[in-house]
Parts: structure tokens; C-alpha cells; sequence
């Protein structure tokens, strides 16, 4: 039985759609909820893959949130024995930080339903070459990543240079999110309305919006996020 490790770090930041995926791919996964103190695994030797998931938190905020530690020594784990590995927003700054990039804050906050382009590289890339290479991706961060030494940018936004990459064969970041659904969006409208009126954005509009973008942001999800549990699949076979 194939077994990964999801890392939660905020109630409302689930795994959405990804859990479909694995679903369909058979695949088993235990979620770890750093944020109210679950254990996080002390190595990956049990472990196939491991998702790292978003959060309100920062890479630089480690001194409050000491479960960061264990994180990031599980990622370097990861990285080190070449399993798949996917982080999303929050996850996907924890893992530039372990490939030795640094976190930043943006120049202003991207919240809302905004264009992603996808680079060169993904056209032949696994996981997004069945992919149209400009759609409009659901963004919910302020910090902003680097790209780590040897990766592969995949992706821009207007506002960030680096929406995604990958790095070797089998590690993928993400800054944005797919895996987001409906109720997902109306919770964390309701949970971040002070973030979002700090920004003078209208969760209403974020939620009328959703109704027309939503629909192919999960599609184009789903196709990510079942290539790469194909890739989990075809790993664990070869060993």
C-alpha cells in the first residue's frame, strides 16, 4: 500500500481536490495537523511522498511556530532520498526555503482569481503539458519565493516571477492554489475577512468570481494532480 504525508497547517487549508486524486490513484494518506500539535513523522523511510500543504504562517515566523523545524527536516528528507514532493502556497515557500532560497514578502499581496502563464518548460513537463499555458489560477499569499539553485521555473503570475516550479524529477511547487473548491472559498472569505478588507478586497466578489473560474481551475487541477500521483504509482513500482 502506497502511503504519503500530509502536512495541514490551518483548519481551512485542506487537501480540496487533491484528495479526489489520490483517491483515484488508491492511494492512502495520513494528515498531519502541525498547527495543533500532531508529531510530524520523524523521516520519510515509511513514507512514499509527502505534501506539504498552505497556511497563514511564514517561513520567517519559525521562533513562533516551532513544529517548522520538523517540517522543514522532513522536506530536506524528502528532497535527499528523491520522493515526490508537492507543496502548495505556504508548503511551496517551506520548500524553496529548504533548497536554500530565500522567503521574501511581496511587493503588495495577491488574493483573488488572477492569470497564471506557464513557461517553456512546461511543455514538456510530466505533470502540466496537458496543460492550456495561460488560465486563471486562485491566489492567497503575501510572501514570495526565489528560485532554488538547479530548479525549473514553471510559472508566472503578473505580480510573481516564480508561481512554480520543479526540482529534479520528482519535487513540484506551487505558490497557487488548485485544489481549491467552493466551499473551501466561502470558508476562507469568512475566516480572512480582515485580511481581505486590510487589502480592500470584497470576499463576495471573490465568491461571484468563483462561479465562472472555478469550474476549469478544478480540471486543470485535477490533471496536475493525477499525473503526479501517477508519478507516485510508477516510483514505487521501480523500488
Amino acid at each position: 500500500m502506497v502511503k504519503i504525508a500530509v502536512l495541514q497547517h490551518a483548519a481551512p487549508e485542506g487537501l480540496g481536490t487533491i484528495a479526489d486524486s489520490l483517491k483515484m490513484a488508491g492511494i492512502d494518506y495520513d494528515c498531519i495537523r502541525t498547527f495543533e500539535g500532531e508529531p510530524v513523522p520523524k523521516n520519510m523511510d515509511r513514507l512514499d511522498a509527502l505534501i506539504v500543504m498552505g497556511g497563514p504562517q511564514s517561513v520567517y515566523e519559525h521562533p513562533q511556530f516551532p513544529y517548522l523545524k520538523e517540517e522543514m527536516r522532513l522536506i530536506e528528507q524528502a528532497v535527499k532520498a528523491e520522493k515526490p514532493l508537492l507543496g502548495i502556497c505556504f508548503g511551496s515557500q517551506l520548500l524553496a526555503a529548504a533548497l536554500g532560497a530565500p522567503v521574501t514578502k511581496g511587493k503588495k499581496k495577491e488574493i483573488g482569481w488572477l492569470p497564471i502563464r506557464l513557461k517553456e518548460p512546461t511543455l514538456s513537463d510530466p505533470l502540466w503539458k496537458e496543460v492550456h499555458p495561460v488560465f486563471t489560477g486562485f491566489h492567497w499569499h503575501g510572501d514570495i519565493f526565489g528560485l532554488p539553485k538547479g530548479a525549473i521555473s514553471l510559472a508566472s503570475s503578473d505580480l510573481t516571477e516564480h508561481q512554480a516550479f520543479r526540482w529534479g524529477k520528482n519535487a513540484y511547487d506551487l505558490l497557487f492554489h488548485m485544489e481549491i473548491t467552493r466551499p473551501m472559498i466561502q470558508e476562507w472569505t469568512k475566516v480572512f475577512a480582515g485580511e481581505l478588507k486590510k487589502e480592500g478586497l470584497q470576499g463576495d466578489d471573490i465568491e461571484r468570481q468563483a462561479e465562472i473560474n472555478q469550474p476549469t481551475l478544478q480540471k486543470i487541477g485535477a490533471s496536475v494532480y493525477s499525473n503526479w500521483a501517477k508519478l507516485i504509482l510508477t516510483l514505487q513500482l521501480t523500488h
